[in-house]
C-alpha cells in the first residue's frame, strides 16, 4: 500500500510540477518587461504547495507564528532540514524568497526547471568558485528586497537532532544587515524520510512555525558564531520530530 501511495503522490507532483512550469513559462515571456525577479512565477509554488499537501487527506498541516512575518521587511530564512517535502511546507508562508538549493535539485527535470524559471541560488558543494558566486547572488537578491531561505545544516537530518550548521547565512545576515528570520519545521520525515522515495507513514502530522525575527543590525562580522548559536538554540528549542 505505501509504494502504491508512494507512486501516486510522486505522480501528482510530476504532474503539478510539469502544470506549473508551463504555466511559468508563459507568464515569464509575458511578464518578461514588468517582473524580471520572476515574483509571480515564485507564487506559483503556492498553488503547487498546496496541491501536494492536499494530495493525502491523512496528512494534517499546522502553520503557526505567522504574525512574525512583516511583509515590509527583508530577511535570511534560516529553516531545518527534515525531508525533500520542507519546500512545500515553506511555501504554506505565503512569502517572497528565492532558496539557496544544491546543484543537483536544478538538473532534475521540470522541478528544478521551475526552479530556475524562479530564479533561486544553485550552488555546488565544496566548489569554493560556486559558494562565492552563490552567496554574492543572495547578496543581490536582499539588496533588492527580496528574502532568501538557507537550510543551515546542508542536508537532511536523519534524526531528531539538528546537524551542524553552516556559515554562510549568518556571515550574509550581518554583513547585509538583514534580520534572520528561523522557521522550525517537523513531521515531514514521517511523510519522506532521508534516502527514500517511499512514504514512511500513511498518516503524518506536519507543523510549520516561524520563530521570531532575531536583529542584526548591530552585530560585527565576528558575531556570526555567536549569531548561529542563538538561531540553532531557539530552533532546539521547538523539537524536530
Amino acid at each position: 500500500m505505501k509504494i502504491v501511495l508512494s507512486v501516486l503522490i510522486w505522480l501528482l507532483v510530476a504532474v503539478m510540477s510539469v502544470l506549473v512550469f508551463l504555466a511559468s513559462s508563459f507568464i515569464a515571456v509575458f511578464l518578461f518587461p514588468f517582473d524580471r525577479d520572476r515574483k509571480t512565477v515564485h507564487a506559483f509554488g503556492y498553488w503547487w504547495a498546496d496541491g501536494i499537501l492536499a494530495a493525502n487527506p491523512f496528512w494534517s498541516l499546522k502553520v503557526a507564528g505567522l504574525e512574525n512575518i512583516d511583509p515590509h521587511k527583508t530577511y535570511v530564512i534560516v529553516a531545518n532540514h527534515q525531508s525533500l517535502f520542507d519546500i512545500a511546507l515553506l511555501y504554506k508562508t505565503h512569502m517572497q524568497f528565492k532558496w539557496i538549493a544544491k546543484e543537483s535539485l536544478f538538473s532534475i527535470p521540470i522541478f528544478g526547471w521551475n526552479m530556475s524559471m524562479a530564479k533561486h541560488v544553485k550552488i555546488a558543494r565544496g566548489e569554493h568558485g560556486s559558494i562565492k558566486q552563490a552567496y554574492d547572488q543572495a547578496a543581490g537578491w536582499l539588496k533588492k528586497g527580496i528574502s532568501v531561505l538557507f537550510f543551515p545544516e546542508g542536508t537532511r537530518s536523519a534524526t531528531n537532532e539538528l546537524n551542524t550548521f553552516k556559515n554562510g547565512a549568518f556571515k550574509l545576515a550581518i554583513q547585509e544587515k538583514k534580520p534572520i528570520l528561523p522557521i522550525s519545521i517537523s513531521g515531514t520525515r514521517d511523510i519522506i524520510p532521508r534516502g527514500s522515495f517511499i512514504l514512511k507513514k500513511a498518516e503524518a502530522v506536519c507543523t510549520l512555525k516561524v520563530l521570531p525575527a532575531i536583529e542584526t543590525k548591530d552585530l560585527l562580522p565576528e558575531d556570526f558564531a555567536r549569531l548561529k548559536d542563538v538561531v540553532r538554540t531557539k530552533l532546539s528549542d521547538h523539537p524536530v520530530s
